[in-house]
């Protein structure tokens, strides 16, 4: 049985928080969070194609929606669809683990770097012409994540 992702977020914490703390009394927050940031980016960059191109999926609708099932299994999540089409997947996550998790830990800033930057990056590797819009984080404090995914047929400008 494969572990799930925030089975995988808590075991990665174990080495990464004190990884990051440690970057940060070194180099300074910002430069070890941009760091961490860039490093990370590089990395799901990489997953978002890797799952796009094993998908083979034109719908992004079908397509997000299938890999945001990974991140909430466990009930990691809990979530609202607000529109799901060919070109637009959006919804409002309305609990949070990865939250939960970090506030207990007394480290909601680096669960913000360390979990939902990626999210971001993971939607680059969708391709040009997917965009991810995101305006608030259960993990920064807010009542819920607005995530809206959309595709812009035109491409990047």
């Amino acid at each position: 049985m494969s572990v799930s992702v925030i089975e995988q977020a808590k075991i990665q914490a174990q080495v990464l928080v004190p990884l990051v703390k440690a970057l940060q009394a070194e180099l300074g927050e910002a430069r070890a969070n941009a760091l961490v940031r860039t490093t990370l980016g590089d990395l799901y960059r990489g997953y978002g194609e890797e799952f796009w191109k094993a998908r083979n999926e034109t719908d992004l609708g079908k397509a997000v929606s299938s890999a945001f099932r990974a991140y909430a299994r466990d009930d990691a999540l809990a979530y609202d669809v607000i529109e799901q089409t060919e070109d637009v997947f959006a919804f409002d996550v309305t609990r949070c683990a990865y939250a939960e998790f970090y506030k207990a830990l007394g480290e909601p800033e680096l669960g913000f770097l360390l979990v939902c930057t990626a999210d971001f990056a993971t939607a680059e590797g969708f391709g040009p012409d997917v965009a991810l819009t995101r305006t608030q984080t259960i993990m920064q404090g807010a009542p819920h994540c607005d995530f809206r995914y959309r595709r812009d047929p035109v491409g990047p400008r």
